[in-house]
């Protein structure tokens, strides 16, 4: 298990408890916060963190917490973890991303995304992936993109379970990644 990665301008790593407070203010932030149900309570913040963080025990992966090399600051997460109960793919894994507002349009997620795919895919990783998903609110247009950038296909259009109907975030969108495609896609070492 990769417990920490770096890209040029960002280290992955393990969760650390400094960064509860900031992981806190991005999830109470409304725009961070536009395409789920509502924004996270600092309670709600917190076992968040632990769940983010615990996949790498459970799962042999998990969801790093971002942190500028230059600055230091923790700027969100990225990373694998168990798909949703109840959507398409959910006995599958997902790769997801979520940034705080004052770094968002500067290609974080998507360098974080391709370090975390690059360590999922990798052929010493254990377990080994052989697919990965993601799911959005088919109007999350930003996140779209990224999975499109990354190579993902989309393949399902769904009503969330967890989201009311009526709502403009219950129309969701499935995206997925083969281990193949992937590596297809990377340039050869």
């Amino acid at each position: 298990m990769t417990e920490q990665l770096e890209t040029p301008r960002l280290v992955l790593r393990r969760w650390d408890p400094s960064d509860r407070e900031p992981f806190a203010a991005m999830n109470a932030d409304p725009e961070v916060m536009r395409y789920f149900p509502a924004v996270q309570s600092r309670e709600r913040s917190d076992i968040s963190a632990d769940r983010l963080d615990a996949g790498f025990d459970l799962h042999g992966h998990g969801r790093w917490a971002l942190e500028r090399r230059d600055t230091g600051e923790f700027i969100g997460f990225t990373g694998i973890g168990p798909m949703p109960e109840g959507v398409p793919g959910s006995d599958g894994m997902e790769i997801g991303w979520r940034i705080a507002r004052a770094h968002w349009r500067q290609g974080f997620a998507l360098e974080a995304a391709t370090a975390s795919l690059d360590a999922a895919f990798a052929s010493d990783a254990a377990p080994q992936l052989l697919e990965v998903n993601s799911i959005t609110a088919a109007i999350n247009e930003p996140s779209r993109g990224v999975m499109r950038r990354l190579g993902m296909r989309h393949v399902d259009d769904f009503a969330h379970p967890d989201v009311p109907d009526g709502s403009p975030i219950s129309a969701c969108v499935r995206y997925v990644l083969t281990r193949d495609e992937w590596m297809r896609s990377r340039p050869s070492a």
